[in-house]
């Protein structure tokens, strides 16, 4: 487990204030933010009294740790979590949240109990619902609980834009397993013995008819059947006789029924084989720091007196991470330009900055998700483009240092025959000449000069302009047509420093356009290949939730209830359709204009940058 606090019990994560209020507790969701593997979240729930705590110790591995407690009283309070290493996926961790029993009495209200049970379902990848005895009318009656899941939870944040459909439950809520405790009866049904699963799916049987009483009998179940279409059905013995179930986490294994160990263990094995690692709408892995945020939205929106709903708590977590990821990929790129050893030639700092940008896109990507109209591309975009016209104007500021200083130690022989009048003699100008060639032979000669080399050298020879002159004017052994020749002869050298000065600038400025085409590409490039990635996920929970809908229907039809069955038919149209729209050649339609502008910011940005540098007093910092 990445966090740096490893739990060795368990600790409350959503308790209740004085005035009854849930409340979310800071240490676990500090333990939560220190978790960067994708959560698996297993949660238990069911009347209290029943055992739950138990069970979720033996998916922890452990004897003790959830607290059992020994009296009539409820034990639990809240929801309680245990963060602990997945037995089976080295890459995920397993979180295994215990929540307050269902229908104690002390409570006086079902309130918390209903909010309790949504967070339940909201918050977990595997749903746990625990009772004792048999699954009859009276069991059904108490997962009540069930029936109300459209009144507590939300999918979509628009009125009357699909709230209560079922077909958007079945993508978001987790898998489900029913465990019946103490159960002494044999499975038979109609004198043929049946499986753990079919003895659920007959308690799940609807009743044909529209009277109330069948209306009644008929809503848990097929609430269940609608919400939950993957379950599972594990059924327990009494692990040992009544007198002992009090110190059950105390006695030997040795002590406990083989048949009830025999089931714990299978149990066991198919939580940590089939949970699925947390996701929320759009296919997207939570890891833990992700959790720690749907917690505090599903909290907060409950205590100010609203339906927690997951599109709004999916697009506020969106906000959260895609900002955390503009900072690490703006991080990354930082990091890796920080490796160049400025001076260098245009074409390695390019060639560098599209490594970094491309690794630090790929690192954005990775991490961001609902990012429908690439705000959040754009301001990465942004300040790639900061940080990259920093990084050429430092590289120019460097530059011009370097060859300046190189120039003044090359000069520095011909300022001493200057002063010491060496080209002041009848045939000085030949010699003046002849050091000035040899000094820009050797500049010219020397590597990692930059991208300044040629204005630099530039200003050089134009600044040694009036000295050539006058060594020229003092040349007495020079005819004046000799000079005049001399003359006209410096200037065109000077000419011609200036046509490959502005030749150098030209071939940059082509080069900086080239690879503001590059960039474009790339961000093109990366954001197609997530846009085909989510579309790809959205039409795998399109596919998952028509495949449940036929299920249903299929059994519908075999049960008799060819009028429900009929109803579904629009509901499975809806889905194949949506199924056939996810071709993202559609939604890259808009995209190369998001792009555009993005990359328009990129050029406004990196050129003002340069020019600011340009207009200010060259300073003698240095490239980290």
């Amino acid at each position: 487990m990445a966090s740096n606090m490893p739990m060795e019990q368990p600790l409350c994560l959503v308790g209740n204030d004085t005035s009854g209020d849930l409340t979310v507790n800071p240490a676990a969701l500090e333990i939560l933010r220190g978790i960067t593997q994708p959560v698996v979240v297993v949660t238990i729930a069911g009347l209290y009294r029943t055992g739950k705590s138990y069970l979720m110790n033996q998916l922890a591995g452990k004897r003790t740790g959830f607290s059992l407690g020994s009296t009539v009283q409820s034990h639990t309070k809240g929801i309680w979590m245990w963060c602990l290493p997945h037995p089976c996926r080295s890459d995920h961790v397993l979180v295994l949240l215990d929540t307050e029993g269902l229908g104690d009495v002390e409570k006086g209200n079902t309130k918390n109990d209903c909010w309790i049970f949504a967070l339940a379902v909201l918050l977990s990848s595997l749903l746990v619902y625990n009772s004792k005895g048999i699954i009859d009318q009276y069991a059904m009656e108490q997962l009540y609980f069930v029936s109300e899941l459209t009144d507590h939870i939300k999918v979509k944040a628009q009125e009357g834009d699909g709230e209560g459909d079922d077909t958007e439950f079945v993508r978001f809520f987790p898998g489900f397993i029913w465990a019946v405790r103490d159960f002494t009866l044999q499975l038979i049904i109609d004198g043929q013995p049946v499986t753990e699963d079919q003895y659920l799916e007959n308690a799940l049987a609807l009743k044909p008819g529209s009277g109330k009483r069948v209306m009644e009998y008929n809503l848990p179940r097929q609430c269940l059947r609608s919400f939950f279409p993957t379950r599972k059905c594990f059924i327990f013995v009494q692990p040992v006789p009544s007198k002992d179930i009090s110190q059950l986490e105390l006695l030997p294994e040795s002590s406990l029924d083989p048949q009830f160990l025999a089931q714990t263990h299978c149990f066991c094995n198919y939580v940590f084989q089939e949970a699925k690692a947390k996701t929320i709408k759009g296919g997207h892995c939570v890891n833990g720091r992700m959790f720690s945020s749907l917690v505090q939205n599903y909290v907060k929106t409950i205590r100010s007196g609203q339906v927690p709903c997951i599109d709004n708590a999916v697009i506020a977590l969106a906000a959260i991470e895609n900002e955390v990821a503009i900072k690490a990929a703006l991080a990354h790129y930082k990091a890796e330009m920080r490796e160049l050893q400025l001076p260098v030639e245009l074409e390695e700092l390019l060639e560098a900055h599209g490594k970094c940008e491309e690794g630090a896109l790929k690192l954005f990507m990775e991490r961001s998700f609902k990012d429908s109209e690439q705000q959040y591309q754009q301001q990465l975009m942004v300040g790639i483009a900061e940080q990259y016209g920093n990084i050429l104007a430092q590289n120019e500021d460097v530059s011009k240092e370097t060859c300046l200083a190189l120039l003044e130690e090359l000069s520095a022989p011909m300022k001493k025959n200057l002063s010491d009048g060496v080209y002041s003699r009848p045939g000085g100008y030949g010699v003046y000449k002849a050091d000035l060639s040899q000094v820009v032979e050797s500049y010219r000669g020397k590597p990692n000069k930059g991208v300044q080399a040629e204005e630099v050298l530039d200003q050089f020879l134009t600044k040694t302009q009036p000295e050539a002159a006058a060594v020229l004017k003092a040349d007495t052994k020079l005819t004046e047509a000799e000079k005049h020749i001399a003359d006209e002869k410096q200037k065109a050298e000077v000419l011609e420093q200036q046509r490959k000065a502005a030749e150098e600038k030209r071939m940059q400025t082509e080069q900086l356009m080239k690879d503001q085409e590059r960039s474009y590409q790339e961000n093109l490039k990366q954001l197609e290949a997530k846009m085909k990635d989510e579309a790809e996920r959205a039409r795998k929970e399109a596919a998952q939730a028509l495949e449940c809908k036929l299920k249903e229907q299929e059994a519908m039809l075999h049960k008799g209830f060819t009028k429900q069955a009929k109803l579904m038919q629009e509901e499975i149209e809806s889905l194949k359709k949506e199924m056939k729209s996810t071709d993202v050649t559609g939604l890259l339609s808009g995209i190369f204009t998001t792009i555009g502008e993005g990359l328009r910011a990129i050029n406004s940005l990196t050129s003002l940058t340069r020019s600011r540098r340009m207009a200010q007093p060259k300073s003698t910092s240095k490239h980290k």
